[in-house]
């Protein structure tokens, strides 16, 4: 019996004019991404490899099941079903750096192209690079972000939606969040017993996939020393606690509400293995402090694995070689790993 080919990780380009392609080039010309094909335009690619200095040939393939056959040394990049070549030169030419809606209807088409392509089972995972929210908004998506936007590709037309939540890790802490892109006075709205409920569900199952199968969540609080008993905020009383005792009746190991001014640093510590916080800033202000290099955004929820670096575009260095590829390298390490 002939032994099924091996499957690629597919890694988008993200946006043409952020430092992605640098990213991709660099992580290329180090080795990391030898089991990768690139979702993307191939004139962006290499205009990215010269960008760094990197003197390798790209390799245009008509679909990633041909990646095995790539030429030793090149660079393999699939552009999306319907990408001419003359589309994948003009986005080349565009310049670094700005918010363009072109660039923002690439980097879309590229990730709708790689979940569809791993959804079929001819990818192992999805490594994405960074998108721009503006460029996204320009192109006439309705999600603000990564997320938002693989929810809704996970689900077939008419189904709903898979619950999901964003987890950003680095080898000091994990942290999930129960919401993500909101204005924080809509996200403070948005709490409810059953999404933080969700959440840690969430949280506990998708911890098996890196190998802990009771996993220590500490749930921080919302307000300043967890609402002091009602005293800063009644979050605390009316929905986190309640939440945590359920989970805690299914079996999950969560406890809190911790102050959140404390739990990060007693988790970095050892005493949990995730900490689950209530809105975007509160849970990636410290993750990111620790550094970007290391820092890994995962998307727990979806019926594959994508994982992402831990930073943005960075148009104010695009195109000046001077990314640090170490994030995305991180973040195909643990797509490795969760799908090991």
């Amino acid at each position: 019996m002939t032994a099924a080919a091996p499957r690629p990780l597919l890694v988008t380009m993200g946006d043409p004019l952020g430092i992605g392609p640098e990213i991709v080039a660099k992580a290329f010309a180090a080795g990391e991404l030898d089991d990768a094909v690139v979702v993307g335009s191939p004139a962006v690619l290499r205009r990215a490899l010269a960008a760094c200095g990197i003197a390798r040939p790209v390799a245009t393939l008509s679909d990633p099941d041909a990646w095995g056959r790539t030429p030793p040394g090149a660079l393999p990049v699939w552009p999306p079903s319907g990408w001419t070549a003359g589309r994948c030169d003009a986005l080349a030419t565009l310049p670094w750096g700005e918010v363009r809606a072109e660039a923002g209807q690439a980097a879309l088409d590229c990730i709708e192209a790689a979940v569809l392509a791993v959804m079929a089972g001819r990818a192992r995972a999805v490594v994405t690079a960074p998108v721009h929210k503006e460029a996204l908004s320009a192109a006439g998506s309705p999600h603000p972000g990564h997320t938002e936007m693989l929810q809704a590709l996970a689900a077939s037309p008419g189904e709903t939606p898979p619950p999901v939540r964003m987890m950003l890790a680095n080898p000091e802490l994990k942290v999930v969040l129960v919401t993500v892109h909101l204005a924080l006075r809509r996200a403070i709205e948005a709490l409810s017993i059953e999404g933080i409920l969700q959440t840690l569900r969430i949280a506990h199952r998708a911890a098996a996939g890196w190998g802990q199968a009771t996993p220590r969540i500490a749930v921080a609080g919302l307000n300043p020393h967890a609402g002091e008993g009602g005293l800063f905020g009644d979050e605390e009383i009316r929905l986190i606690a309640p939440a945590i005792a359920l989970a805690c009746a299914e079996g999950i190991d969560a406890s809190g509400p911790h102050a959140p001014d404390t739990v990060f640093m007693r988790a970095r510590r050892g005493a949990f293995d995730i900490v689950v916080a209530m809105t975007h800033d509160h849970g990636l202000i410290p993750v990111k402090y620790l550094g970007v290099e290391q820092g890994v955004n995962v998307t727990l929820g979806l019926p594959f694995v994508r994982t992402s670096p831990d930073h943005g575009t960075a148009f104010d260095i695009a195109g000046r070689g001077l990314a640090d590829p170490a994030s995305l390298i991180a973040a195909a390490q643990m797509a490795r790993r969760l799908t090991a």
